[in-house]
């Protein structure tokens, strides 16, 4: 993750719009521990580009992970209303086992409470 994190940001240097460079970035930096900075990275992208369902979806799970369940269920209902879902299961193999289980069984509480209402 030191590896990606340096490389990623050389490329954001080079070019500070590049979004893939910035996505890579929080990337590496949420699995060096260090999920606040990831977190600003994030968000500061998601302000340039309000409906990215990638960016959305990392800052759903960094939510959920601060204990933010209100804010992590907005954002999910966000990337849902953005139609690109697909962006869901690559970043289920970036998130450690810890946080995809409390994504996996949250996504699964609200869709039973969905159900059942």
């Amino acid at each position: 993750a030191p590896g990606v994190f340096q490389l990623a940001s050389l490329l954001v240097e080079l070019d500070s719009s590049d979004e893939a460079s910035q996505i890579l970035r929080a990337d590496a930096l949420y699995q060096m521990g260090r999920g606040e900075e990831a977190h600003r990275l994030l968000s500061l992208a998601l302000s340039r580009n309000p409906h990215r369902a990638p960016v959305l979806a990392r800052l759903a799970l960094l939510q959920l992970k601060r204990g933010s369940v209100y804010d992590g269920n907005q954002l999910l209902k966000r990337v849902i209303r953005t139609g690109d879902t697909s962006c869901l299961l690559p970043i289920l193999d970036i998130f450690q086992d810890e946080d995809r289980r409390l994504l996996q069984s949250h996504c699964r509480w609200r869709a039973l409470a969905i159900l059942q209402g």
